[in-house]
């Protein structure tokens, strides 16, 4: 998706939204258009201020299993970038940098300057 594109979404979002969201969302991340390797359901909180900058956090809605938890973890650990996707959204658009607190806590920040690449190199042992 363009750049141009996700502030297109998030205007049509923040539109509806007015100046807060609360309430449920999907964190998609994409290896590729096609496959999308990890979905996530989180309790988001979404503000945006005066100057148009929105604010998100959350949690994620169900406590990740073990196997759920290891697959968070290699996602986030390869790229921290998810695609967020709002109720009545069948894809995300919106491109967003997730950070896991200790505590679970995400916080959640539009990337504007992502271009979809990552490198990523694997040992074989």
């Amino acid at each position: 998706m363009r750049k141009s594109d996700q502030h297109t979404l998030w205007g049509r979002v923040h539109s509806v939204l007015m100046d807060r969201f609360v309430g449920s969302a999907r964190l998609e991340w994409w290896a590729h258009q096609s496959t999308c390797l990890g979905e996530y359901e989180i309790d988001i909180t979404v503000t945006v201020d005066a100057a148009g900058a929105w604010h998100a956090s959350g949690r994620h809605s169900i406590a990740l299993d073990t196997t759920e938890r290891e697959g968070w973890e290699f996602l986030i650990g390869m790229d921290p970038h998810f695609s967020l996707a709002f109720p009545g959204e069948d894809r995300g658009g919106l491109m967003v940098r997730v950070d896991e607190a200790r505590d679970g806590a995400l916080t959640l920040t539009e990337a504007q300057d992502w271009d979809g690449s990552v490198s990523v190199t694997f040992g074989l042992s």
